[in-house]
């Protein structure tokens, strides 16, 4: 088997949903948010069934998948996107962290930590959770796009990204943030910076234009550049249709890029092949999981941990 990069693990952990819904309390600052014209019971169905092929593929692939069920007694309409509730880290660390909606706190659970525990060497679990009593909230790689090999979190400033939470785990991590502000057509900030830039082992996928600072957008784009990664910009309509909400991840045959099929759709024939010299497009069906206004990368926990 290839051998992985530090930036695409080659195992994640997803959660198949039970009670899947667009979640009205996380709407008020996702703009990626829709309403949906099915009965609940009908998008429940559908974001379960979406779950179960997307992590056959996956499998298929070669990467490993942990798929845990949400019983749906937690009542959490978002328990499908894990990655914003903990990460894992290169030398057997695991960070749980503080949530900005009350009904995604209810996410964390104990059999994910742990199932890791038991497959793969863990150290610590660093628990930031408390922070929510002090109105302070980091929500994961959703919040932080983290360069595993440069050590850069890469964060957009937010409701969900507290400037003194991302330096708590910077410098616990040992990563440097690198924060900016952000502003759709409407002004409005991005929510999560997962759905503005996704980093590859030798590419960076980015709507840079989201950036207000004309000085700050350079300054990350020279950052990335200077990694060595080809920089693939990504026009308005391509993040609204999540093609910045993708992660590369190690297969049987080497690198893959996870995204969905509505973000792979809507990519160039220049961008694919950029992407395509350092890692396959993987593209996987899941439109009623958008409605939520999350895609792939938000379904996908990466393992950075060495197994057991």
């Amino acid at each position: 088997m290839p051998h992985p990069s530090a930036q695409a693990p080659c195992a994640a952990v997803m959660v198949r949903p039970r009670r899947f819904h667009p979640n009205p309390e996380t709407a008020a600052d996702n703009a990626f948010q829709s309403r949906a014209a099915q009965t609940r019971d009908a998008i429940a169905r559908s974001a379960h069934a979406e779950v179960t092929a997307a992590s056959a593929q996956l499998q298929a692939a070669g990467v490993r998948v942990h798929l845990f069920d949400d019983t749906g007694e937690r009542d959490a309409p978002d328990a499908v996107f894990p990655n914003n509730w903990f990460s894992t880290h290169a030398g057997g660390h695991v960070a749980l962290y503080p949530m900005f909606a009350e009904s995604r706190r209810r996410e964390r659970r104990a059999d994910v930590i742990e199932m890791l525990k038991a497959e793969y060497r863990v150290q610590d679990v660093i628990d930031y959770s408390g922070l929510e009593q002090d109105g302070m909230f980091l929500e994961g790689t959703g919040a932080m796009v983290l360069d595993h090999i440069a050590r850069v979190a890469y964060t957009a400033q937010s409701n969900r990204a507290n400037p003194v939470a991302l330096e708590r785990f910077c410098t616990h991590f040992n990563y440097e943030p690198m924060a900016f502000a952000t502003a759709d057509a409407q002004g409005r900030p991005c929510y999560h910076t997962n759905v503005m830039l996704c980093i590859g082992t030798d590419f960076a996928l980015g709507g840079f234009h989201l950036i207000s600072d004309p000085a700050r957008r350079q300054a990350v784009r020279d950052r990335l550049a200077e990694s060595g990664r080809a920089l693939v910009e990504l026009n308005a309509q391509q993040i609204g249709d999540f093609a910045g909400n993708a992660l590369e991840l190690s297969g049987a045959q080497g690198r893959v890029l996870a995204l969905s099929a509505r973000a792979a759709a809507s990519l160039t024939a220049e961008q694919k092949a950029v992407i395509k010299r350092s890692a396959a497009l993987l593209p996987l069906a899941v439109p009623t999981i958008e409605l939520a206004g999350g895609s792939v990368r938000c379904m996908l926990a990466g393992i950075h941990l060495a197994r057991r």
